[in-house]
């Protein structure tokens, strides 16, 4: 009897270490899994935007300033219905609309239309003005190469607004 005791003792030890070391097993396997999985190196990814000697409105940039260059950053937002006046850049500048929808106006009358996650180049010496007329707030990262000194834009407040 003793002897059957210590087998169906045994036997239960057995069992249960076994039981347990599968079931820390399965565990250990899944977190592994999961770990594997989250911890697999994500590829950066990149997506060239716009590549252009043009502004927007399809005329040749000027060549660049000689000189040493500053270069700017600017985040501009524009509430709905918000108008900027008439001005022109004396510099090189692009964006790229991360919010909204924003319309660009030349003084001739061409419009574009940036649309959210797009780049454009703006207008060089060319008189013009934006204006948000979508849903909601705009916002737009610009870039300019410019030099120490130098305006990013000229306003032009003689020219009425409509």
């Amino acid at each position: 009897m003793k002897k059957m005791i210590k087998w169906v003792l045994a036997a239960t030890l057995i069992c249960g270490a076994t039981t347990e070391c599968f079931g820390q097993a399965c565990c250990c396997c899944a977190k592994a899994s999961a770990n594997t999985e989250a911890n697999v190196p994500q590829k950066v990814e990149s997506s060239e935007l716009i590549r252009t000697s043009q502004s927007w409105d399809g005329v040749e940039l000027p060549d660049y300033l000689k000189g040493h260059p500053e270069l700017v950053a600017v985040k501009y937002v524009f509430p709905v219905g918000q108008k900027l006046g008439w001005h022109h850049h004396p510099v090189i500048n692009y964006g790229v609309l991360m919010q909204g929808e924003l319309t660009i106006i030349g003084q001739d009358g061409k419009e574009k239309v940036v649309h959210e996650g797009e780049a454009v180049v703006e207008m060089v010496n060319t008189i013009h003005h934006g204006e948000n007329r979508g849903t909601k707030p705009v916002i737009l990262y610009m870039f300019y190469l410019s030099q120490k000194g130098m305006p990013l834009a000229v306003q032009h407040p003689e020219i009425p607004l409509e």
